[in-house]
Protein backbone atom coordinates (compact mmCIF):
# COMPACT_ATOMS: atom_id res chain seq x y z
CA UNK A 1 0.00 0.00 0.00
CA UNK A 2 1.32 3.37 -1.09
CA UNK A 3 1.31 5.86 1.48
CA UNK A 4 0.86 9.05 -0.47
CA UNK A 5 1.30 11.63 2.97
CA UNK A 6 4.89 10.53 3.56
CA UNK A 7 8.12 12.32 2.28
CA UNK A 8 10.10 9.71 1.78
CA UNK A 9 7.63 8.32 -1.34
CA UNK A 10 8.79 10.81 -3.05
CA UNK A 11 12.50 9.92 -3.44
CA UNK A 12 13.98 9.05 -5.88
CA UNK A 13 18.14 8.22 -6.81
CA UNK A 14 19.81 10.69 -9.55
CA UNK A 15 23.55 10.91 -10.31
CA UNK A 16 24.64 14.19 -9.77
CA UNK A 17 26.10 14.47 -13.39
CA UNK A 18 22.49 14.54 -14.90
CA UNK A 19 21.70 17.68 -13.25
CA UNK A 20 22.11 20.15 -16.29
CA UNK A 21 24.01 23.05 -15.35
CA UNK A 22 23.82 25.13 -18.98
CA UNK A 23 20.72 25.46 -21.34
CA UNK A 24 21.53 23.50 -25.07
CA UNK A 25 22.33 25.64 -27.96
CA UNK A 26 19.24 25.13 -29.59
CA UNK A 27 16.30 25.39 -27.34
CA UNK A 28 14.03 22.66 -29.04
CA UNK A 29 17.22 20.06 -29.62
CA UNK A 30 16.04 19.19 -26.06
CA UNK A 31 15.54 15.63 -25.65
CA UNK A 32 11.24 14.56 -24.57
CA UNK A 33 10.16 11.57 -22.87
CA UNK A 34 6.37 11.13 -24.30
CA UNK A 35 4.13 8.90 -21.70
CA UNK A 36 0.77 7.63 -22.84
CA UNK A 37 -1.15 7.01 -19.61
CA UNK A 38 -3.71 5.32 -21.38
CA UNK A 39 -1.20 2.66 -23.11
CA UNK A 40 1.29 2.66 -20.46
CA UNK A 41 3.91 3.18 -23.58
CA UNK A 42 6.85 5.75 -23.38
CA UNK A 43 8.64 7.77 -26.57
CA UNK A 44 11.94 8.66 -26.76
CA UNK A 45 11.65 12.10 -28.95
CA UNK A 46 13.41 15.51 -29.10
CA UNK A 47 11.18 18.63 -27.82
CA UNK A 48 10.92 19.44 -31.64
CA UNK A 49 9.22 16.38 -32.10
CA UNK A 50 6.67 17.17 -29.58
CA UNK A 51 3.96 17.79 -32.93
CA UNK A 52 3.69 14.81 -33.61
CA UNK A 53 1.68 14.19 -30.31
CA UNK A 54 -0.34 16.93 -30.55
CA UNK A 55 -3.87 17.77 -32.60
CA UNK A 56 -5.85 19.78 -34.55
CA UNK A 57 -7.59 21.59 -31.38
CA UNK A 58 -5.72 21.12 -29.02
CA UNK A 59 -5.28 24.51 -26.52
CA UNK A 60 -1.82 25.11 -25.24
CA UNK A 61 -1.99 26.92 -21.80
CA UNK A 62 1.44 28.80 -21.18
CA UNK A 63 2.79 31.18 -18.64
CA UNK A 64 3.78 34.60 -19.85
CA UNK A 65 5.58 35.40 -16.84
CA UNK A 66 9.16 37.10 -17.36
CA UNK A 67 11.67 36.38 -14.27
CA UNK A 68 13.40 39.61 -12.77
CA UNK A 69 17.18 39.86 -12.78
CA UNK A 70 16.24 39.61 -9.04
CA UNK A 71 19.44 38.91 -7.67
CA UNK A 72 21.35 42.47 -6.07
CA UNK A 73 25.40 42.73 -5.08
CA UNK A 74 25.08 45.55 -1.63
CA UNK A 75 27.44 46.99 0.70
CA UNK A 76 26.38 48.08 4.27
CA UNK A 77 27.97 51.11 5.58
CA UNK A 78 30.82 49.47 7.06
CA UNK A 79 31.65 47.90 3.23
CA UNK A 80 30.11 44.31 4.10
CA UNK A 81 28.74 42.52 0.91
CA UNK A 82 25.00 42.13 1.28
CA UNK A 83 22.91 39.83 -1.23
CA UNK A 84 19.39 40.70 -2.20
CA UNK A 85 17.03 38.58 -3.67
CA UNK A 86 13.86 39.97 -4.29
CA UNK A 87 10.82 37.95 -3.91
CA UNK A 88 7.59 39.90 -4.00
CA UNK A 89 6.74 43.70 -5.11
CA UNK A 90 4.81 44.92 -1.94
CA UNK A 91 4.11 48.39 -4.07
CA UNK A 92 6.57 50.91 -6.57
CA UNK A 93 9.03 51.14 -3.49
CA UNK A 94 8.74 47.81 -1.29
CA UNK A 95 9.76 44.55 -1.44
CA UNK A 96 9.75 41.63 0.18
CA UNK A 97 13.11 40.01 0.05
CA UNK A 98 15.90 37.33 1.28
CA UNK A 99 19.13 38.64 2.51
CA UNK A 100 22.32 37.14 2.88
CA UNK A 101 23.78 36.83 5.36
CA UNK A 102 20.65 38.45 7.13
CA UNK A 103 21.10 38.60 10.88
CA UNK A 104 23.60 41.32 10.40
CA UNK A 105 21.53 43.92 8.62
CA UNK A 106 19.45 45.59 11.08
CA UNK A 107 16.11 47.47 10.63
CA UNK A 108 17.15 50.81 9.48
CA UNK A 109 20.21 50.09 7.83
CA UNK A 110 21.05 51.65 4.36
CA UNK A 111 22.73 49.14 1.77
CA UNK A 112 24.36 50.64 -1.15
CA UNK A 113 23.51 48.74 -4.94
CA UNK A 114 25.09 51.67 -6.45
CA UNK A 115 24.52 55.16 -7.51
CA UNK A 116 21.21 55.02 -8.62
CA UNK A 117 20.34 52.17 -6.06
CA UNK A 118 19.74 52.31 -2.62
CA UNK A 119 17.26 50.33 -0.10
CA UNK A 120 16.25 50.44 3.89
CA UNK A 121 15.57 47.59 5.77
CA UNK A 122 12.02 48.25 7.40
CA UNK A 123 11.02 44.86 8.44
CA UNK A 124 11.65 41.02 9.61
CA UNK A 125 9.27 38.89 8.69
CA UNK A 126 8.39 35.79 11.06
CA UNK A 127 9.42 33.31 8.38
CA UNK A 128 12.56 35.32 8.07
CA UNK A 129 11.93 37.10 4.77
CA UNK A 130 12.57 41.05 5.06
CA UNK A 131 10.64 44.09 3.93
CA UNK A 132 13.09 46.83 2.03
CA UNK A 133 11.93 49.59 0.80
CA UNK A 134 14.28 51.22 -2.65
CA UNK A 135 15.32 54.25 -2.89
CA UNK A 136 16.17 54.79 -6.91
CA UNK A 137 16.68 57.74 -9.67
CA UNK A 138 15.07 56.59 -12.69
CA UNK A 139 13.15 53.94 -13.88
CA UNK A 140 13.63 50.66 -11.36
CA UNK A 141 13.22 47.97 -13.77
CA UNK A 142 15.79 49.79 -15.96
CA UNK A 143 18.06 49.95 -13.23
CA UNK A 144 17.70 46.27 -12.11
CA UNK A 145 18.13 44.88 -15.86
CA UNK A 146 21.47 46.75 -16.04
CA UNK A 147 22.44 45.51 -12.11
CA UNK A 148 20.20 42.21 -11.05
CA UNK A 149 21.47 38.99 -12.75
CA UNK A 150 19.20 35.84 -12.81
CA UNK A 151 18.66 34.14 -9.39
CA UNK A 152 19.46 30.77 -10.91
CA UNK A 153 18.50 27.65 -8.62
CA UNK A 154 21.02 26.98 -5.97
CA UNK A 155 21.53 23.24 -7.85
CA UNK A 156 23.05 25.17 -11.12
CA UNK A 157 26.66 26.35 -10.73
CA UNK A 158 27.73 27.58 -13.79
CA UNK A 159 27.29 31.38 -14.64
CA UNK A 160 24.56 31.89 -17.54
CA UNK A 161 25.91 33.29 -20.43
CA UNK A 162 22.32 35.26 -21.77
CA UNK A 163 20.22 36.12 -19.51
CA UNK A 164 17.47 35.80 -22.51
CA UNK A 165 17.98 31.63 -21.78
CA UNK A 166 16.49 31.86 -18.53
CA UNK A 167 12.95 33.37 -20.09
CA UNK A 168 10.63 31.62 -22.12
CA UNK A 169 10.82 33.68 -25.78
CA UNK A 170 6.75 34.17 -25.20
CA UNK A 171 7.72 36.30 -21.82
CA UNK A 172 5.49 39.65 -21.19
CA UNK A 173 5.03 40.28 -17.77
CA UNK A 174 7.61 40.92 -15.15
CA UNK A 175 7.37 39.32 -12.15
CA UNK A 176 8.68 35.91 -11.27
CA UNK A 177 12.00 35.15 -9.10
CA UNK A 178 12.52 31.77 -11.31
CA UNK A 179 11.70 30.73 -14.82
CA UNK A 180 8.78 28.77 -15.85
CA UNK A 181 11.18 26.28 -16.83
CA UNK A 182 9.50 23.83 -19.26
CA UNK A 183 8.62 26.98 -21.50
CA UNK A 184 12.17 26.93 -22.16
CA UNK A 185 12.02 24.12 -24.84
CA UNK A 186 9.60 26.64 -27.11
CA UNK A 187 11.35 28.65 -30.17
CA UNK A 188 9.38 31.34 -31.66
CA UNK A 189 9.23 28.47 -34.69
CA UNK A 190 8.23 25.86 -33.16
CA UNK A 191 5.31 27.53 -31.60
CA UNK A 192 4.26 29.10 -35.24
CA UNK A 193 4.49 25.14 -36.69
CA UNK A 194 2.02 24.48 -33.65
CA UNK A 195 -0.14 27.05 -34.70
CA UNK A 196 -0.43 25.78 -38.24
CA UNK A 197 -1.84 22.33 -37.10
CA UNK A 198 -4.28 23.93 -35.52
CA UNK A 199 -3.42 24.11 -31.70
CA UNK A 200 -4.68 26.88 -29.92
CA UNK A 201 -2.01 28.84 -27.47
CA UNK A 202 -3.71 30.41 -24.72
CA UNK A 203 -1.96 32.53 -22.09
CA UNK A 204 -2.07 33.14 -18.37
CA UNK A 205 0.25 34.61 -15.66
CA UNK A 206 1.63 33.09 -12.13
CA UNK A 207 4.62 34.68 -10.81
CA UNK A 208 7.30 32.27 -9.82
CA UNK A 209 8.44 32.42 -6.39
CA UNK A 210 12.02 30.55 -4.93
CA UNK A 211 9.40 28.47 -2.71
CA UNK A 212 9.03 26.23 -5.88
CA UNK A 213 12.61 25.10 -5.14
CA UNK A 214 11.96 24.72 -1.12
CA UNK A 215 12.27 21.34 -0.36
CA UNK A 216 9.34 19.80 1.43
CA UNK A 217 10.87 18.87 4.48
CA UNK A 218 7.50 17.15 6.80
CA UNK A 219 7.63 13.84 6.79
CA UNK A 220 4.13 14.03 6.72
CA UNK A 221 3.17 16.44 3.30
CA UNK A 222 -0.04 17.16 4.33
CA UNK A 223 1.61 19.26 6.96
CA UNK A 224 3.81 21.01 4.13
CA UNK A 225 2.53 24.67 4.31
CA UNK A 226 2.99 25.89 1.03
CA UNK A 227 4.02 28.76 -0.85
CA UNK A 228 1.81 31.54 -2.32
CA UNK A 229 1.96 32.66 -5.80
CA UNK A 230 0.25 35.56 -7.89
CA UNK A 231 -1.79 34.58 -10.69
CA UNK A 232 -3.81 36.12 -13.74
CA UNK A 233 -6.75 34.09 -15.70
CA UNK A 234 -8.64 36.38 -18.36
CA UNK A 235 -12.25 35.82 -19.46
CA UNK A 236 -11.40 35.32 -22.95
CA UNK A 237 -8.54 32.90 -22.24
CA UNK A 238 -11.26 31.38 -19.40
CA UNK A 239 -13.82 31.27 -22.17
CA UNK A 240 -11.41 30.04 -24.93
CA UNK A 241 -10.69 26.90 -22.18
CA UNK A 242 -14.54 26.01 -21.59
CA UNK A 243 -15.55 26.19 -24.95
CA UNK A 244 -12.42 23.62 -25.70
CA UNK A 245 -13.93 21.09 -22.79
CA UNK A 246 -17.08 21.52 -23.86
CA UNK A 247 -15.95 20.23 -26.78
CA UNK A 248 -13.77 17.62 -25.71
CA UNK A 249 -10.72 18.79 -27.34
CA UNK A 250 -7.57 18.68 -24.51
CA UNK A 251 -6.51 21.19 -22.93
CA UNK A 252 -2.53 20.66 -22.13
CA UNK A 253 -0.83 22.61 -19.61
CA UNK A 254 3.11 24.06 -20.28
CA UNK A 255 4.33 23.56 -16.87
CA UNK A 256 3.51 23.04 -13.12
CA UNK A 257 3.02 27.05 -12.92
CA UNK A 258 0.06 26.62 -15.40
CA UNK A 259 -1.39 23.42 -14.10
CA UNK A 260 -1.40 25.40 -10.61
CA UNK A 261 -3.43 28.36 -11.98
CA UNK A 262 -6.09 25.98 -13.85
CA UNK A 263 -6.52 24.05 -10.85
CA UNK A 264 -6.86 27.00 -8.55
CA UNK A 265 -9.43 29.02 -10.50
CA UNK A 266 -11.28 25.54 -11.08
CA UNK A 267 -11.78 25.23 -7.43
CA UNK A 268 -14.31 28.15 -7.23
CA UNK A 269 -16.41 26.98 -9.59
CA UNK A 270 -16.40 25.39 -13.35
CA UNK A 271 -16.65 26.64 -15.79
CA UNK A 272 -13.96 28.77 -15.18
CA UNK A 273 -14.27 32.55 -15.10
CA UNK A 274 -11.74 35.80 -15.25
CA UNK A 275 -9.66 35.60 -12.03
CA UNK A 276 -6.46 37.19 -10.42
CA UNK A 277 -4.87 36.75 -7.20
CA UNK A 278 -2.90 34.14 -4.68
CA UNK A 279 -2.77 31.28 -4.54
CA UNK A 280 -1.37 28.40 -2.39
CA UNK A 281 -2.62 25.12 -4.21
CA UNK A 282 -0.70 22.00 -3.36
CA UNK A 283 -1.46 18.93 -5.35
CA UNK A 284 -0.74 15.90 -4.21
CA UNK A 285 -1.76 12.33 -5.13
CA UNK A 286 -5.23 11.43 -5.07
CA UNK A 287 -6.39 14.84 -6.56
CA UNK A 288 -9.38 14.74 -9.16
CA UNK A 289 -7.74 17.13 -12.00
CA UNK A 290 -10.89 19.26 -13.26
CA UNK A 291 -9.71 21.64 -16.44
CA UNK A 292 -5.60 19.92 -17.32
CA UNK A 293 -5.74 17.00 -19.83
CA UNK A 294 -2.30 16.62 -20.57
CA UNK A 295 1.13 18.31 -19.17
CA UNK A 296 4.38 19.26 -20.38
CA UNK A 297 6.53 19.41 -17.88
CA UNK A 298 10.49 19.49 -17.12
CA UNK A 299 12.34 16.76 -14.52
CA UNK A 300 11.95 18.05 -10.81
CA UNK A 301 13.54 17.51 -8.03
CA UNK A 302 13.09 14.15 -5.46
CA UNK A 303 10.76 14.99 -2.42
CA UNK A 304 9.56 18.21 -3.99
CA UNK A 305 5.86 19.46 -4.53
CA UNK A 306 6.27 19.26 -8.35
CA UNK A 307 7.24 16.18 -8.48
CA UNK A 308 3.94 15.50 -6.12
CA UNK A 309 1.97 17.42 -8.68
CA UNK A 310 3.31 15.00 -11.31
CA UNK A 311 2.64 12.08 -8.97
CA UNK A 312 -0.82 13.16 -8.95
CA UNK A 313 -1.68 13.93 -12.78
CA UNK A 314 0.59 10.84 -14.41
CA UNK A 315 -0.26 8.19 -11.00
CA UNK A 316 2.35 7.40 -8.83
CA UNK A 317 3.95 4.68 -10.27
CA UNK A 318 4.09 5.57 -13.86
CA UNK A 319 5.98 8.52 -12.06
CA UNK A 320 8.06 6.52 -10.84
CA UNK A 321 8.88 4.35 -13.55
CA UNK A 322 9.35 7.49 -15.77
CA UNK A 323 11.51 9.36 -13.52
CA UNK A 324 14.39 5.80 -13.76
CA UNK A 325 13.71 5.41 -17.36
CA UNK A 326 14.91 8.72 -17.66
CA UNK A 327 17.81 8.00 -15.25
CA UNK A 328 18.37 5.15 -17.11
CA UNK A 329 18.22 7.05 -20.16
CA UNK A 330 20.57 9.69 -19.37
CA UNK A 331 18.08 12.20 -19.32
CA UNK A 332 18.92 16.10 -18.50
CA UNK A 333 17.42 17.57 -15.14
CA UNK A 334 15.77 20.13 -13.69
CA UNK A 335 15.49 24.18 -14.98
CA UNK A 336 18.14 23.64 -17.76
CA UNK A 337 17.13 19.86 -18.40
CA UNK A 338 15.16 17.95 -20.70
CA UNK A 339 11.44 17.52 -20.67
CA UNK A 340 8.54 15.06 -20.32
CA UNK A 341 4.87 15.28 -21.98
CA UNK A 342 2.37 13.06 -20.34
CA UNK A 343 -0.44 12.51 -22.43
Amino acid sequence: MINYKSLDTYDYHLPEELIAQTPLDKRDESRLLVFDRKTKETYHRHFKDITDFLRKGDVLVVNNTRVLPARLLAKKSTGALVEILLLKRINMTDWEVLLKPGKRVKIGNILTINDELKCELLEIKDDGNRIVRFYFKGVFEEILNRVGSMPLPHYIHEKLKDKERYQTVYNKVLGSAAAPTAGLHFTDELLQKIRDMGVEILELTLDVGLGTFRPCKEKNITKHIMHSEHYSLSQEVADKINKAKRENRRVIAVGTTSVRTLEAVAQKGVPLVADEGETDIFIYPPYDFKVVDALITNFHLPKSTLIMLVSAFAGYENTIDIYETAVENQYRFFSFGDAMFII
